[in-house]
């Protein structure tokens, strides 16, 4: 998918209600985050076990599927995006994000998949039926530990996708929603690794992003002007992603987000 097709974001992950999108788009755009060419990440979650209504501890917290559709915007500013979550039943998967697009409809813009090395074939194959939706392939610390922690092997696995054009964002993300603190430095050579085997493939970042632990992606940012960054966990004062958000913490992290990404700008 040309870059074109997409941009680079600054996401929060937890959207629960469209009102919360709509305020969080306001402080985005009042603090300057179009400017920068960015858009705002409203990131809602879903996993496979919510999809088919099985008993999950994630029942009570991730939104109903019916209303999934209904919290996105429909705005040139905002990526409204699907984080699927499916780690332990992959087979099959691109039949459950088909059907899992009925209820989103037309209003989702970016699928993430948090998944472990999804089949390629069988993500080929959602590819081909929403070919306008960019993919963003989380690669967690479970991801990184199958390819033992080592760059050629994540490009190797990396390179299986990007031979059939099924991936458009790799999310960085050791920290999988538990608010582990971001480690740039050990972070930095994969980041590097996958700029320069696949430029076409945008970077992003995440582990315990909040209003008051920025600094954490700074390295990234300041190698990578063009990074992507995702908060959820620390957007709660408990740190626990079964909370729901602080907004008044959330509008903080947009502000300063804006703010540390407009000082390396390209």
């Amino acid at each position: 998918m040309p870059l074109s097709y997409t941009k680079p974001y600054i996401s929060i992950t937890d959207f629960a209600y469209r009102h919360q999108a709509t305020a969080m788009l306001d402080v985005f755009r009042r603090a300057g985050g179009p400017a920068l060419g960015r858009k705002l990440g409203v990131g809602v979650m879903m996993s496979h076990k919510t999809l088919h209504g099985l008993p999950s501890k994630w029942t009570g917290v991730f939104p109903k599927k019916e209303t999934v559709g209904d919290i996105f915007l429909r705005d040139d500013d905002a990526l409204n995006t699907l984080h699927y979550a499916d780690y332990d039943h992959s087979h099959g998967f691109a039949g459950d994000l088909n059907y899992a697009h009925g209820f989103v409809r037309t209003t989702v813009d970016a699928c993430q998949l948090d998944m472990v090395w999804p089949d390629p074939a069988e993500l080929g194959l959602y590819r081909s039926a929403h070919w306008d939706v960019p993919i963003i392939l989380q690669v967690s610390a479970k991801a990184l530990d199958a390819v033992d922690n080592d760059r050629r092997k994540l490009v190797a696995r990396l390179g299986e996708y990007a031979e059939r054009d099924c991936i458009d964002y790799v999310l960085l993300d050791k920290s999988m929603g538990r608010g582990l603190g971001l480690d740039a430095a050990a972070l930095l050579p994969f980041a590097r690794a996958i700029s320069d085997s696949f430029p076409d493939i945008r970077l992003v970042a995440a582990g315990g992003l909040g209003p008051d632990s920025l600094h954490l992606v700074e390295p990234l940012v300041r190698e990578f002007p063009d990074i992507s960054i995702d908060a959820q966990s620390k957007l709660r004062s408990s740190g626990n992603a079964m909370d729901p958000i602080g907004w008044n913490m959330a509008a903080d992290y947009l502000k300063r987000a804006v703010e540390l990404l407009a000082k390396y700008r390209t």
